[in-house]
């Protein structure tokens, strides 16, 4: 419950405070999100397993984002920003479809 709560008051915060995102992280902030929900579906995912362990979510989540972020950052150094921005997007694509998968056939039994 309290992830949801967390999720609705920072929902209404961003609505209403309209933070302004500095140029130079613009970049990197949609490739952030993506690596952010790969972690939440995966963190979904394995605790819908019974698996679940909060530091290995926070560690990936944190990994997750740095990570991406690195891809990118290194991307834009060497002038290929845009086609290794895509390649994480497909990945972490593939890994959200796949945990999102997993989650449907755990609730819906199909």
């Amino acid at each position: 419950m309290i992830p949801a709560i967390a999720l609705a008051v920072g929902v209404v915060l961003g609505l209403l405070v309209e933070p302004v995102v500095p140029l130079w992280l613009q970049p990197y902030l949609p490739i952030a999100v993506v690596a952010a929900l790969d972690a939440v579906f995966g963190g979904i995912r394995a605790r819908l397993d019974g698996i679940f362990d909060s530091k290995v979510f926070v560690v990936s989540f944190v990994s997750n984002v740095l990570v991406a972020a690195l891809i990118v950052f290194l991307g834009d150094k060497l002038g290929v920003g845009a086609q290794l921005s895509t390649g994480v997007v497909v990945v972490l694509g593939i890994r959200i479809f796949g945990n999102a998968a997993a989650i449907r056939r755990h609730l819906l039994r199909a």
